[in-house]
């Protein structure tokens, strides 16, 4: 009886069941539970708790709508992007003149859709990757002299340095008539090696991106740049990073970022980046997701392998400490947080330094947070030596304050759209938006 409960989609598989499977199989639990099926059934769970849908179906009527109208779903899906991609102009854009395709998504947002769909996971670009890393075996240190190397004998590109005046504001020339790579003295070891390996990328991989370009559904020239640009940038920290060997690392230190890139030669973000695509059938790491801040809180990078709301459109909330990390430059920040719908993740937050161009460009900061479900915290060292059953662990966050209804919050900066706070001229409260 229990089996044909699952079969008809009225029953959920248990942890307990999960874990019985996993051993008697000798499989990962997570193939189980991660499914393009069950990915669309995440998101749309996630997508119904927005307070303007009020009450939310039961999990049986989401598993029908996905298992009976997939393509509904799908178009719903698109249409509560575009209106949360809308809102966030609208706020941005204050009492200004509204610009005429505001509805219209952007190419950030559409590439950030394609990797998303994509589980940001391109097994072609990692088989590509390894193969052409284990054509020229060598150590993490000597991966830039390879480069060099490889560029020069197979292609027969050359590899410069420039001075930042003959750079001006570029960190990275490939000039394909002069067969030539230019780069900054700007650029740090990991970040020169980096921008090789992407070029190679353009040169050895160029008809697979071109196919996944073409599939990625993007019309606009600018878009299709972009989409290219962050497949290239895709493929060089999978070449960086051999898929087994960082997921291995990456377990066996307990996801230590810093060490990861000890290991491999890299830079803090650019592990943080590698982490959220360590996705594949049957060798899955931590579902992460990544994102980067400038000073004035806006997102410059975005990238997951997840359909929360956080991962989707968080950032802006002043209780994350990925805002405080700026005080802290260099530090790991942990934090366990909560949203207003209930869903609970762990965090790290650090600073990311900039290249350097000259003393008149100092102080060219950025914040990273990278972070993951709650369940995922006995696999994470930066989670250890928390006491997690204390319920006051979590700080209570939001999306935006726009569109966050929590009440007696200290830190909020506007009045809700769709919460009417208490308000009283004989009472004052933490803000001037609440008594």
């Amino acid at each position: 009886a229990y089996v044909n409960l699952l079969e008809n989609n009225q029953r959920s598989l248990s942890v307990q069941m999960l874990m019985a499977l996993s051993e008697k199989y000798a499989i990962d639990w997570r193939e189980l539970v991660q499914d393009p099926g069950s990915n669309v059934l995440a998101e749309l769970r996630s997508v119904l708790q927005d307070p303007i849908f009020r009450d939310t179906p039961d999990l049986q009527e989401l598993r029908a709508a996905v298992d009976h109208a997939p393509g509904l779903v799908e178009k719903f899906l698109q249409i509560y992007r575009t209106h949360r991609t809308t809102l966030d102009k609208v706020l941005r854009q204050g009492r200004e003149r509204m610009p005429k395709n505001l509805v219209s998504s952007s190419p950030e947002t559409i590439i950030h859709d394609f990797f998303r769909n994509h589980g940001n996971h391109f097994p072609e670009l990692e088989r590509t990757a390894e193969r052409i890393r284990a054509e020229q075996p060598c150590a993490p240190d000597d991966v830039y002299a390879m480069l060099k190397d490889r560029l020069k004998t197979r292609h027969g590109v050359k590899v410069r340095i420039q001075t930042v005046e003959d750079m001006s504001e570029s960190l990275r020339i490939f000039d394909r008539g002069k067969a030539t790579v230019l780069l900054s003295q700007a650029l740090d070891y990991p970040n020169r090696t980096f921008q090789l390996a992407h070029v190679l990328c353009l040169l050895e991989a160029d008809q697979i991106l071109d196919g996944l370009v073409s599939d990625s559904g993007i019309t606009s020239s600018t878009g299709l740049a972009r989409c290219q640009v962050e497949l290239a940038n895709y493929f060089a920290s999978a070449f960086l990073m051999p898929y087994a060997d960082v997921l291995a690392t990456a377990r066996a230190t307990k996801y230590d970022v810093d060490r990861v890139a000890a290991a491999f030669s890299v830079s803090f973000e650019q592990v943080c980046h590698r982490l959220t695509t360590l996705q594949r059938r049957n060798a899955k790491g931590v579902p992460f997701f990544f994102l980067r801040i400038d000073k004035a809180g806006n997102v410059t990078k975005r990238f997951n392998s997840t359909t929360f709301t956080l991962a989707e459109f968080g950032g802006a909330c002043p209780v994350w400490n990925i805002h405080t990390s700026f005080r802290t430059p260099g530090v790991i920040l942990p934090q366990f947080v909560e949203l207003p719908e209930g869903e609970r993740f762990f965090t790290i937050s650090r600073t990311s330094d900039r290249p350097v161009f000259s003393r008149e460009s100092q102080d060219r900061r950025l914040a990273l947070a990278l972070g993951c479900e709650f369940r995922f915290v006995d696999e994470i060292g930066y989670a250890q030596s928390f006491n997690l059953d204390r319920e006051d662990l979590f700080s209570q966050i939001g999306i935006n304050c726009h569109l966050c209804p929590r009440q007696a919050c200290s830190q909020r900066a506007h009045q809700p759209l769709l919460v009417e706070l208490p308000i009283s001229p004989d009472r004052r409260g933490n803000t001037r938006y609440e008594s």
